[in-house]
């Protein structure tokens, strides 16, 4: 899953980044509307958790721009503003969820994960193939009832690959899915993570390279 974050309160944009990352989540953060328009006319995110009062462009246009473009990406808006008009206010122009600050992060990760799974393709929360099976709510992951200790990236990649059902992944869908803007693209950060997987995920191997087109998971 790959989200945006858009708030010009610095820290508690970058709090929520932080967190969301700990759950294996790619997360690009910006302080102003202008900066979240440029954001999302490059990147496809899954889902865009906006402030309602930025400067510049408000979440409010940004939130028009996302709906407008039919991109099937979910928005999530923050504010102060708790009263019941805000909040019909806000979804009236096309939010998928309304928040209120301040808010428990865990209710916010909760809601980011379940936009997430309406971003795309309908995929349940639970994903077992192949002997693996990978909780995302609860971040957790095993294989053959063996608990995998995973870091956030390798959990994040596992799920691209669960996701595509076996097809072939390519390292520009995991780059652009499961890592953030600032990830050089031309680094073998990737082929790492994936190499680390593969060794986690242990015997038989599971997770596959398909030379000069990407990474599957299958028996074979």
């Amino acid at each position: 899953m790959r989200v945006l974050v858009a708030d010009d309160e610095r820290l508690l944009a970058e709090t929520v980044a932080e967190g969301l990352r700990r759950l294996s989540i790619a997360v690009d953060v910006c302080y102003d509307g202008e900066a979240a328009l440029e954001l999302v006319s490059v990147h496809r995110y899954d889902v865009a958790v906006l402030d309602r009062d930025m400067p510049g462009h408000t979440g409010d246009e940004v939130c028009r721009h996302i709906v407008a473009s039919r991109d099937g990406v979910r928005v999530l808006m923050l504010t102060a503003a708790g009263g019941i008009r805000d909040r019909v206010d806000g979804l009236s122009l096309g939010a998928d969820d309304y928040l209120t600050k301040p808010f428990a992060f865990a209710e916010l990760a909760a809601r980011v994960q379940a936009l997430g799974r309406r971003s795309g393709a309908a995929t349940p929360p639970v994903l077992d193939q192949h002997g693996i099976v990978l909780d995302v709510p609860r971040h957790t992951a095993s294989r053959d009832g063996r608990l995998l200790s995973l870091t956030p990236k390798e959990f994040a990649v596992l799920t691209v690959l669960m996701r595509a059902e076996g097809q072939i992944v390519t390292a520009e869908q995991l780059l652009e899915q499961a890592w953030d803007e600032h990830t050089d693209p031309f680094t073998n950060t990737v082929r790492v993570a994936v190499m680390t997987l593969r060794r986690k995920l242990g015997e038989p191997p599971v997770l596959h390279t398909v030379p000069r087109v990407g990474y599957r998971l299958g028996s074979s």
